[in-house]
């Protein structure tokens, strides 16, 4: 006689128990609560239902993954990768500068210490692609990585992080960013995952005056997604790019929190933060942009627009300006709303059937952010996977 599985939420309990127990001891801190202000939108049960232990290629939590995934790599010239000594005085100095490095996503990823890859630009590097692909093996899987642009030097790096086939798993992504005088860089995250997995994506970035920074991200699929970027403009005089894209469905939900500080005057910032709800999905993003009374002259735009396809789809959307400084250029704004029937109707005239005219819609909605990706995000055709193209 086989016994049936147990399925009752009785059962499910004592494994979410170890799951928080597990996550809590890895991180050094108790699981964020939704009495944080910047938890309060976000439903951490999807983390619980992870397996618990580090993903490897084995059904024993306790085998390591690789001590260096990254040997092999190959760098386009003008791009070094540092190790030991020199790697470990850089790692961590852009978290502390930005004060994430004791927010939970962060301390998770330090437990499971990933091998870290900490890269040197010297010059133009041209473009580089980063495939952050999860070992086999239910569980966590935890990158680590800094990027450091000497002054003058140009980069422009795609990240695509994707969990194992068939794998339950919480991926653990951290990226530092250190930007010299006169730097480029053009940053890409293409995160398309599945209902059964989640991500926790904590990007870090320092900028010195006159450098650049446009930095996109695209999400889509995640049963829990966690995007928070950080920029400081250490004495301002910078300008800064950031583009956001999320789609959730069914059950899923996307969560992003951004912060930019200016350190100093006359610095930019020009950011644009986009979601497309279904089912019942739920989207949140909280910007905040921090203009003391050193950084006169700012010249910042923060926007959230947020398109609702289902009368079960949540929105919640907050952008914050917190101004000290009486010589600013600031704005900021919301906007939520359905396919409009006046857009929908000019389509079908054209003979343009109900389902085709929605998804036209829906592309030049998310094209205006798919298209500050960096050009090696073309080669997965991000549309069709936020579409759900064939």
């Amino acid at each position: 006689m086989v016994a049936a599985p147990v399925t009752s939420a009785a059962a499910a309990a004592p494994a979410a128990a170890d799951a928080s127990a597990w996550l809590a001891e890895l991180a050094g801190a108790l699981l964020p609560s939704r009495r944080q202000e910047d938890w309060r939108f976000t439903d951490l049960s999807p983390l619980l239902a992870i397996p618990t232990g580090i993903a490897a290629p084995s059904a024993e939590p306790s085998v390591a993954v690789p001590a260096d995934p990254w040997t092999g790599l190959s760098l386009p010239a003008g791009v070094e990768r540092l190790t030991g000594a020199d790697a470990e005085r850089l790692l961590g100095t852009a978290l502390t500068a930005t004060g994430a490095a004791d927010h939970w996503p962060v301390r998770l990823n330090a437990g499971a210490a990933p091998a870290p890859l900490v890269l040197r630009v010297r010059r133009d590097g041209g473009s580089l692609e980063l495939p952050l692909a999860a070992p086999a093996g239910d569980g966590l899987a935890a990158w680590r990585l800094l990027v450091l642009l000497e002054p003058g030097a140009r980069l422009e790096l795609l990240q695509v992080p994707s969990a194992a086939p068939g794998q339950r798993q919480l991926l653990s992504l951290v990226t530092e960013v250190v930007l010299a005088e006169d730097a480029r860089l053009s940053l890409g995250c293409l995160a398309l995952g599945r209902d059964d997995c989640c991500l926790l994506n904590h990007l870090v970035v320092r900028q010195a005056p006159g450098s650049e920074l446009l930095a996109a991200t695209v999400s889509a699929g995640w049963s829990l997604a966690r995007h928070e970027p950080r920029v400081l403009q250490e004495r301002g005089a910078a300008s800064t790019r950031l583009r956001g894209l999320q789609r959730v469905e069914g059950h899923q939900l996307a969560d992003t929190h951004s912060c930019v500080r200016f350190e100093g005057p006359e610095g930019e910032l020009d950011q644009l933060h986009k979601a497309v709800a279904g089912g019942a999905g739920r989207s949140v993003f909280n910007g905040a942009v921090q203009v003391p009374r050193a950084a006169q002259r700012t010249n910042a735009a923060q926007m959230s627009r947020n398109l609702l396809l289902s009368d079960r789809a949540r929105i919640d959307t907050k952008p914050e300006l917190e101004i000290v400084a009486d010589d600013v250029k600031c704005a900021h704004g919301a906007t939520v709303s359905q396919l409009q029937s006046e857009e929908l109707f000019y389509l079908r005239s054209r003979g343009i059937d109900a389902a085709a005219a929605a998804r036209l819609l829906q592309r030049a909605f998310c094209e205006d952010v798919l298209r500050f990706l960096p050009a090696a995000a073309r080669r997965h055709d991000p549309i069709s996977a936020l579409l759900g193209d064939a």
